[in-house]
């Protein structure tokens, strides 16, 4: 995995790994996350946050896939989801995936 290069850039990358976030994680127009960095006393404009998305957005999207876990064949059941089904009483034998999967 390579690392991002942040030089040439003004702002710590904290600053700029923060402002692609908040762009890519919730639906905020580039003139919304310059008004949410205004109010914490940063002097980003607009230009500045869709010129950083459309640099790093697609690397830091890149590294987070290469950290996920890959799928496997084993399941875990949320234990929520199975003392949900003991108060239903549906843990005998075969009935439990069949509730699960219905």
């Amino acid at each position: 995995m390579t690392t991002i290069s942040f030089a040439r850039h003004l702002f710590l990358p904290a600053i700029i790994r923060h402002t692609v976030w908040l762009y890519l994680r919730f639906t905020l127009s580039y003139r919304d996350v310059e008004d949410l960095l205004a109010e914490r006393g940063l002097d980003v404009s607009y230009e500045s946050v869709r010129q950083w998305v459309l640099k790093f957005g697609p690397l830091f999207a890149r590294q987070l896939r290469c950290k996920r876990h890959r799928p496997t064949s084993q399941w875990h059941l949320d234990e929520m989801a199975a003392q949900r089904v003991e108060e239903l009483g549906a843990l005998r034998h075969g009935e439990l995936t069949h509730t699960i999967l219905h």
